[in-house]
């Protein structure tokens, strides 16, 4: 340590400084932003039973604030002082148990470090390097503050446990919230003001929901053959099984089946029963988030349903008042909210992570339900980490979760023996029989003229094709044959430009016009269309099925007059990540199977794990957390659900979107500008960026650390119908 000047008098040690309304400056005493954040931090790590390790983690994370460098740094001088190494390095010097807790406070600005080697040094940012470093004196932390004692391990009972050392960093990382969040917390009331949240209580919502359906007559005809009556019988089952113990559960529910009402009360009941805090629901992509949360809020009030993802903007909801609209924009911090609506990248990448902002909502997922919507569109290479944190939550969090969908993957089989899955829906084969839409029929190999022949005849119809390039090849077909109504769907659109196309379509169809749309797989999981046939290029199984849900969904339609039609495109070019999911499709289709049943559905779930292998976690995900080596930041950069292997073009065909461009270029980028350009910007590979950066249809807006932001230069190349023109001509930018 450092030679230390002449002590400060106890009153002179601070934490933080304002300035008042009358130009005076307020001072928060060190001892007392210790104390309150440790007492904070272990009362939200009370929800996984560790309140002494928050209360230790919280005690001594600022305690290098005790120097007098830093003392003299907070009252103005222009001077660097690192104050988080020396808490660290006490929790290291103390040895067994605490040195856990020096990944925690190590990283508690700079966020959770790598183990590293005993060879780093302070520059290297790992653990290590930071144990070595040199720090200021800061013994007179003596004088204020006593050090907590932590007697327990982290958990009763892992015996068996398979990944232990990935047991060890999850519980790392939870307490790491908890520290982050207090942090941030008691220092949020003395710089601004206290928050003072109130939400409905889980028993208060559940009450609500339970008048809902009976206003609804949700409850009654369970016994009567009819649509109503098999929606009740399932609903019926959720309710019942809610009062069950806590654990694992599936919900095999096929279209129509009533599953977000029937999970939400299953969670809701379930919750109240066992005085847990908050329902999660996890789902794929933004457009099912916004139809969910739109029922949530209709049931339980807009003030207790936190919509977080990308696209997500409060200020444009006016369906919320400006209260509710800032409670909420500050719940997207924490999630401390009762009903959590979010993304599967939203969730399992800060799960994984190692960054304070995406930290600091883990502990709130402790003692939460968990349903897992749609939960076959977890990507394949990344169903190991997935699962393997699934069954943490489970074990050691007090969670209660559900895997959600009409094709259900075969899941359970990674879970560890101890590990009991249970069906939520009564009676699932005669469920998937009676809630039958249509015919699955394969007609074949077709040219891209024979397909547009066919669909040229078609009144009401869904064309799902596996490449952004052919839906606009295909939708340009259809133009020329004639049909003005025709639409086209793709993430060739930006966001709030599909949502557009969505409603419209949506209209149309409700008023009973023809319809036709060409898109790719984002209309298959979840969306609430209606069409009269479906036409669905050759795919994976799950995505076939999923894509027959929007055939004759509401039933108003005979069965024999609805068909989903399966074919192969002639000279389609080959996409390399559907390979396997084909050839294991192509195996089942030959043995003649009734393809749209869940026996049929869990073998093909179970093959293409199995070829899979290795790849289930191509990145080592799991494997990578070793005794003694815990590379929380070198995960965290890999672990990425959706390929970071592409560029964002921002698109500024509308005035908000050039306001934000301007924004952007004025000020430099933010993690504001930059979730408000999401919704304006379409992602594109880098085989295809490279052309247009060749061209001059885009140029490089913002390269700031990892954003790789551009903007679009020729807005000729965006249109209304297409999105982002995919196909250019090298060297000319000319288009078809």
């Amino acid at each position: 340590m450092a030679e230390n000047d002449a002590p400060v008098q106890r009153s002179e040690y601070i934490a933080h400084r304002k300035e008042t309304d009358e130009q005076k400056w307020e001072e928060q005493p060190l001892h007392v932003h210790l104390k309150h954040t440790a007492e904070l931090a272990s009362k939200l790590a009370s929800s996984f039973d560790a309140a002494e390790w928050g209360y230790f983690s919280g005690i001594v994370h600022d305690i290098g604030k005790y120097s007098q460098k830093f003392q003299r740094k907070i009252r103005g001088e222009n001077i660097r002082v690192d104050h988080s190494t020396a808490g660290a390095q006490l929790a290291w010097n103390k040895n067994g148990l605490y040195q856990l807790m020096s990944y925690c406070i190590a990283g508690h600005h700079a966020g959770l470090p790598d183990s590293g080697s005993k060879q780093d040094d302070g520059s290297d940012g790992t653990l290590y390097g930071r144990l070595g470093k040199k720090v200021e004196n800061y013994e007179a932390y003596k004088q204020e503050i006593e050090i907590s004692k932590i007697q327990r391990p982290p958990f009763s009972n892992t015996q068996g446990e398979r990944f232990p050392n990935f047991t060890i960093a999850a519980f790392i990382r939870f307490i790491f919230s908890c520290l982050v969040d207090a942090d941030y917390l008691d220092t949020e009331a003395f710089m601004k003001k206290e928050r003072n949240i109130q939400y409905t209580t889980i028993e208060e919502l559940t009450d609500r929901l339970d008048k809902y359906m009976k206003k609804k007559k949700w409850m009654e005809n369970a016994e009567q053959e009819t649509v109503n009556g098999h929606r009740t019988e399932i609903l019926k089952s959720c309710i019942s099984l809610s009062q069950g113990e806590k654990g694992i559960y599936q919900l095999t529910v096929p279209t129509g089946g009533g599953k977000t009402v029937s999970s939400l009360a299953f969670a809701l009941h379930h919750a109240a029963q066992h005085k847990m805090e908050r329902i999660i629901y996890v789902i794929p992509y933004t457009s099912i988030i916004e139809q969910t949360a739109e029922v949530f809020r209709e049931i339980l009030g807009a003030e207790n349903v936190l919509e977080h993802h990308s696209n997500v903007n409060y200020e444009e909801k006016d369906i919320i008042s400006d209260e509710i609209r800032e409670k909420l924009q500050l719940a997207t911090e924490n999630w401390d909210c009762p009903v959590v609506v979010t993304t599967n990248v939203q969730f399992f990448e800060s799960l994984y992570a190692s960054r304070t902002s995406q930290c600091r909502k883990l502990h709130n997922i402790a003692n939460s339900v968990i349903i897992y919507d749609e939960v076959q569109m977890l990507p394949v290479n990344y169903i190991k980490p997935c699962i393997v944190m699934m069954e943490q939550l489970y074990k050691y969090y007090g969670c209660t979760e559900i895997l959600c969908t009409a094709t259900q993957p075969a899941i359970p089989q990674f879970f560890s023996e101890s590990v009991q899955v249970k069906e939520l829906c009564p009676r699932v084969e005669e469920q998937f029989r009676f809630f039958k839409r249509c015919k699955l029929v394969n007609m074949g190999t077709l040219s891209e003229e024979e397909l547009a022949e066919k669909l040229s005849d078609e009144k009401r119809a869904l064309c799902i094709v596996n490449t952004r390039k052919e839906a606009q090849r295909l939708y340009q077909m259809m133009k020329k044959m004639g049909r003005e109504d025709v639409f086209h769907l793709s993430t060739t659109m930006y966001p709030k430009h599909r949502q557009k196309k969505y409603a419209e379509i949506k209209n149309r169809l409700a008023e009973g016009k023809t319809c036709l749309v060409i898109s790719t797989s984002l209309v298959e999981a979840g969306v609430d269309l209606d069409f009269d046939t479906v036409y669905r290029e050759k795919s994976g199984l799950d995505s076939m099925i999923q894509a027959a849900g929007r055939c004759n969904r509401n039933g108003k339609r005979k069965i024999e007059e609805s068909n989903t039609y399966i074919f192969s495109l002639e000279n389609a070019k080959e996409v390399q990540s559907q390979k396997l999911a084909l050839a294991v499709t192509e195996t089942l289709m030959q043995k003649n199977m009734e393809l749209d049943m869940p026996e049929t559905i869990e073998s093909y779930f179970e093959q293409l794990y199995h070829y899979k292998g290795k790849s289930l976690d191509e990145k080592d995900i799991v494997g990578r957390f070793k005794r003694g080596d815990l590379p929380f930041r070198k995960v965290s950069e890999d672990f990425h659900l959706i390929g970071k292997e592409g560029i964002s073009i921002l698109i500024t065909k509308e005035a908000e979107a050039r306001t934000i461009f301007e924004e952007i270029r004025q000020k430099g980028m933010t993690k504001e500008l930059l979730r408000k350009a999401s919704r304006y910007s379409v992602n594109v590979y880098l085989q295809d960026a490279e052309k247009f950066f060749q061209n001059g249809m885009i140029e490089e807006l913002s390269m700031q650390g990892k954003t790789n932001l551009f903007v679009i230069s020729d807005e000729k190349k965006y249109t209304d119908e297409y999105g982002l023109m995919l196909e250019i001509e090298e060297g000319e930018g000319i288009f078809f």
